[in-house]
């Protein structure tokens, strides 16, 4: 999974291919903390 953003300690990574993974979502990691959001909606998964 590529990171496509770093900044504050947090660490913004995406699948980049649909077909890799659905549905579309980011992942957000910071320290031991880990969230992952939807791209189409902007929830929590």
């Amino acid at each position: 999974m590529p990171v496509i953003a770093r900044f504050y300690g947090m660490i913004i990574k995406m699948y980049f291919q649909q077909c890799e993974h659905n549905p579309p979502h980011i992942h957000a990691v910071y320290g031991e903390y880990i969230g992952v959001i939807d791209i189409l909606t902007g929830k929590m998964i």
